[in-house]
């Protein structure tokens, strides 16, 4: 297992499922679950993870990241355990590399965990 992770991500808070978020979804594809990220938004769909991620001064240039669930290995989630723990992370072990996710004030680390359970579980 690498040291550096490919990719550092930090969700938020969970917020609606943005409407540019639809025209990115598959036939059958459906979106379950939407959080903040620093620049834009993470969704959790019945099939991927889909990070958004504004770039640039402007935020007009977007990078979109798909990750399908069949290509996570293996996941760990961390928290302090405290009501107001603002540290929690998880890291996600996948075909293209190692990725870490920081969980930001108003991101419950037990439900990230759940979601992720519940989408690799399903996928194979």
């Amino acid at each position: 297992m690498e040291n550096q992770p490919a990719l550092n991500w930090t969700l938020r808070n969970e917020i609606p499922v943005p409407q540019d978020v639809l025209a990115l979804l598959a036939e059958g594809e459906q979106a379950v679950a939407s959080f903040q990220t620093f620049r834009d938004s993470a969704t959790f769909t019945t099939k991927r993870l889909i990070v958004k991620d504004a770039q640039g001064i402007t935020g007009k240039k977007v990078e979109i990241y798909s990750l399908p669930y069949s290509s996570i290995n293996m996941w760990s989630s961390e928290n302090a355990g405290g009501i107001l723990d603002r540290d929690g992370e998880i890291e996600l072990w996948t075909r293209a590399g190692h990725i870490k996710v920081k969980l930001g004030k108003g991101a419950d680390v037990r439900r990230i965990d759940s979601l992720i359970a519940w989408a690799v579980l399903n996928s194979h």
